[in-house]
């Protein structure tokens, strides 16, 4: 029995929520375990209706879940950051999640806009350090409003975080790398960052980086990239990747950048993740309000977040069956994973994947 927090949030979030949730029952019934979800309203309307985004009790209340599934969060008519700050940013810090792991695969039938490249070509995965760089709210204004004006953000890391965040991608890479897959000769996790300008972070972290490996994991193979040709390499050369380790902000970047080589907003999935505690998963893409209530939203990268989930609390068999559903939809199903041209609704792309599952 698995206690799930369900949070489905603003605009189309609660439609392709719904889709997630349908795929996971099929799969828990296929693969005998059970659910026990639970649904809680933190979101835009709940914020306009009580001035409220994430009360403290809520955190405490979230700790006792095994996992938490995220719609989307964000309405045009809030100010940003609100909820960002409010909800987002702060259930990954209360509950230390320290981990944002972002698989970068284009699935069969799914148009990438790199030319002749293909699903054997775009196969990586990224672990972003998720609790510390310029995200921690470390800085300030002096004078502000004035011509003088100074605004200050800092972005700060501990040995502590980097060691933690190095050890879960060095353990990803020995159980899921491409060797591991049977997809290369290495299983091979490379550091992205920007040793020749920010060097002090970047120091830290390639000597964390390199003691670790060569005591802990010598049969990983280490290779380093700066943030700005991996950015070029994603684009001329996706296939040189495999698995990925970086900081907060630079992680954030390119896995945008992975979301729209393996097929758009539509597909891509990520999890906030404290291998120690409760862990959230959600589809990349926002709340798409100009959709709501349509029908018409790709519910796919909602049903792989789910898939996500299973696999990080042991169900393994049920995640594997349903990342094989969503490849066989758009391999052979879907006309496109643009929302109002898949050629099927919201709740008709749920069907599908369901159906597959039970098979």
């Amino acid at each position: 029995m698995y206690k799930i927090a369900v949070i489905a949030g603003d605009g189309t979030g609660p439609e392709v929520i719904a889709e997630a949730v349908k795929v996971i029952k099929a799969a828990a019934d296929k693969f005998h375990f059970k659910l026990n979800l639970v649904e809680f309203d933190f979101g835009g309307e709940r914020y306009k209706r009580t001035g409220e985004t994430l009360p403290d009790s809520s955190i405490e209340e979230l700790r006792k879940f095994d996992a938490i599934l995220l719609g989307a969060i964000g309405q045009p008519d809030v100010p940003p950051g609100i909820l960002e700050k409010g909800i987002l940013l702060k259930l990954r810090f209360a509950l230390d999640q320290y981990i944002n792991l972002r698989p970068v695969r284009l699935y069969p039938g799914v148009e990438t806009p790199i030319k002749n490249k293909g699903p054997e070509d775009i196969d990586f995965v990224v672990v972003r350090e998720n609790t510390g760089d310029a995200y921690t709210g470390v800085g300030g204004f002096t004078m502000k409003g004035t011509p003088q004006e100074v605004a200050v953000q800092s972005a700060v890391y501990s040995r502590f975080q980097v060691d933690r965040c190095l050890k879960y991608a060095f353990e990803y890479a020995r159980k899921y790398g491409k060797k591991a897959r049977g997809r290369g000769e290495n299983n091979t996790l490379a550091l992205c960052g920007k040793t020749n300008v920010l060097t002090y972070i970047y120091d830290l972290w390639e000597r964390a980086f390199h003691e670790m490996g060569r005591k802990e994991y010598p049969d990983i193979k280490r290779e380093y990239y700066h943030v700005d040709a991996t950015c070029m390499w994603f684009v001329k050369n996706p296939e040189w990747f495999d698995v990925i380790v970086t900081g907060n902000m630079f992680g954030d970047i390119i896995t945008d950048l992975g979301a729209m080589i393996q097929g758009g907003m539509g597909i891509a999935a990520g999890g906030n993740i404290n291998p120690e505690g409760v862990s959230m998963f959600e589809p990349i893409g926002g709340s798409a309000p100009k959709y709501t209530g349509k029908g018409v939203i790709n519910p796919l990268a909602a049903i792989c977040a789910a898939q996500m989930m299973l696999s990080n609390l042991g169900e393994e068999k049920a995640a594997d069956a349903i990342e094989k559903a969503v490849m066989y939809v758009t391999a052979n199903k879907l006309k496109s994973l643009a929302a109002g041209k898949m050629g099927y609704s919201t709740s008709e792309v749920g069907d599908l994947v369901v159906e597959r599952v039970a098979e």
